[in-house]
C-alpha cells in the first residue's frame, strides 16, 4: 500500500510547475505522521547525489543557485543528517560539512509551506546529473586519504594562509604585493620538495581533483583567474559554466595551493575593483557592469603571466640549489615533467571531450587599465584568454 510520502513524491517530483508541488504538499500537510519518512526520503536523495559524483559543497552551491538561501539551509540539514551515519568520510568532506549553511530557524513556517519547500528541493536533488567524481563517495573502502600528510605540511599551509590573510587585510598595495609573492614562492617550493621526496621514496601518490565554485556575477573572468592560478601551480582546470564550478586536477599540495591562492586573489581583486569603481563614479562615469567585467578580465589575464613567471623563477632556483636549500638536484626537471604528464593524463581521462572557449567581455578601457594595475600590485597574459570547458 502506498504511503502518504509515496503519493506526495509521485505527485510533486516527476512533474513540472507548481500544481504537482501543491498537491504533494497538501497531502503531507494533512498528515504529521509522514514527517519522519519524508526526511528519510530526503536523505536517500542525498545519497543518490553522492553516487552521481556530487559532494556536500556542490549540492549546497547548486541549491542556492537554482532555488534560494532557505532551500540551501534545508539541504544542509539533510546532508548533516545523512553523513552522520558514516564512521569515516572522504578527504575534504569534513571541511565542506563545517562550512554548510546554518540550520533554518526553529520556528518553521506552516506545514504546507514547509512541505512544499522540501518537495521542491527533492525535485532538484532527483534531477542532478552525473558528474565526474573527484573522490570516492562516503561509506566506501577508498574513502580514506591516499597518503598521510607530508612532514611539516600543516605548518607550511598555516604560514601561507597567514601571509595571504595579511595581503587581503592591508591597505598598502606594496605590502600586499610582497606578501602574496612570498606566499606563491612558498607554495612553489613546497610543491617541488614534495615532488622530489616522492621520487626518492618511490611514493605511490597520484593526481587527485577538487571542485571550486565559480559563481556569478562575472563568472567568466573568475574562471580565467582560476585557470591562471591552476596552471601556475602545475594543475589543469576545466570549467563547467552550466553547473557553476571548475574542476582542478593536480597533486594534493598543488590543489591546496590553488584553493588558497585563488580565494585570496579573488578577495584582493574584488576589493581593488570596488575601490577603482568608486573613483570612476566620483568622476561621473556610470559603466558599472562593463567596468567590472573588464577589470576582472584584465586582472585575471595579467596575473596568469606573473604567476607563471614566479613559478618558473622558483623552479630555476630550486634546480640550482636543491630542495630546501640543499645541494643541486639534476633530477628536478624530469621529476616535474613526469608529474605534469601524470596530471595531464588524469585530466584527459576525466574529461575526454573538453573544448577551449575564447572569451569576450573586456569592452571598457578604463576597467582594463585599472584591472591590469591591480594585478601588478597583487604580484601575481597577453592575447585573449582561453579556458577548458
Amino acid at each position: 500500500m502506498e504511503s502518504v510520502t509515496d503519493r506526495a513524491c509521485a505527485a510533486a517530483l516527476y512533474s513540472e510547475g507548481d500544481a504537482g508541488l501543491d498537491a504533494g504538499a497538501s497531502l503531507l500537510a494533512a498528515d504529521p505522521s509522514a514527517d519522519a519518512e519524508l526526511h528519510r526520503r530526503g536523505e536517500e536523495f542525498v545519497r543518490r547525489a553522492w553516487a552521481r559524483g556530487w559532494q556536500p559543497a556542490d549540492v549546497v552551491r547548486t541549491v542556492r543557485r537554482e532555488l534560494d538561501e532557505p532551500a540551501s539551509a534545508l539541504a544542509a540539514a539533510l546532508i548533516t543528517a545523512e553523513t552522520a551515519g558514516y564512521a569515516t568520510l572522504p578527504p575534504r568532506w569534513a571541511d565542506q560539512l563545517a562550512a554548510l549553511p546554518a540550520p533554518a530557524p526553529r520556528n518553521r513556517p506552516d506545514r504546507f509551506t514547509y512541505a512544499s519547500a522540501l518537495l521542491e528541493l527533492y525535485r532538484l536533488l532527483l534531477r542532478l546529473p552525473v558528474i565526474e567524481p573527484v573522490g570516492p563517495p562516503p561509506g566506501t573502502a577508498a574513502d580514506a586519504p591516499h597518503r598521510p600528510p607530508a612532514p611539516g605540511e600543516p605548518r607550511m599551509l598555516t604560514r601561507i594562509r597567514a601571509l595571504l590573510a595579511k595581503a587581503e587585510a592591508t591597505g598598502f598595495p606594496e605590502e600586499a604585493e610582497a606578501l602574496t609573492t612570498k606566499a606563491q614562492e612558498l607554495m612553489a617550493r613546497h610543491s617541488i620538495d614534495e615532488a622530489l621526496i616522492a621520487a626518492r621514496t618511490h611514493g605511490a601518490g597520484t593526481p587527485g581533483a577538487v571542485r571550486i565554485g565559480v559563481e556569478a556575477p562575472y563568472e567568466s573572468a573568475k574562471a580565467v583567474l582560476l585557470d591562471s592560478v591552476a596552471s601556475a601551480n602545475r594543475c589543469r582546470a576545466v570549467w563547467n559554466s552550466d553547473l557553476g564550478f571548475t574542476t582542478v586536477v593536480g597533486f594534493e599540495p598543488d590543489l591546496e595551493a590553488v584553493e588558497l591562492l585563488f580565494t585570496s586573489l579573488l578577495v584582493q581583486g574584488t576589493a581593488a575593483m570596488t575601490k577603482a569603481e568608486a573613483g570612476q563614479r566620483a568622476g561621473g562615469r556610470k559603466r558599472t557592469k562593463t567596468f567590472r567585467q573588464s577589470f576582472l578580465m584584465a586582472y585575471a589575464q595579467r596575473l596568469g603571466s606573473r604567476l607563471a613567471a614566479d613559478t618558473a623563477r622558483v623552479t630555476a632556483e630550486a634546480g640550482a640549489e636543491g630542495p630546501s636549500g640543499g645541494s643541486g638536484s639534476g633530477a628536478l626537471l624530469p621529476v616535474l615533467a613526469a608529474r605534469d604528464v601524470a596530471v595531464t593524463d588524469t585530466a584527459e581521462r576525466m574529461f575526454p571531450r573538453t573544448t577551449t572557449t575564447r572569451l569576450r567581455g573586456a569592452t571598457d578601457a578604463e576597467g582594463w587599465t585599472h584591472g591590469t594595475a591591480a594585478a601588478d600590485r597583487a604580484r601575481m597574459g597577453d592575447g585573449k584568454p582561453g579556458i577548458s570547458r
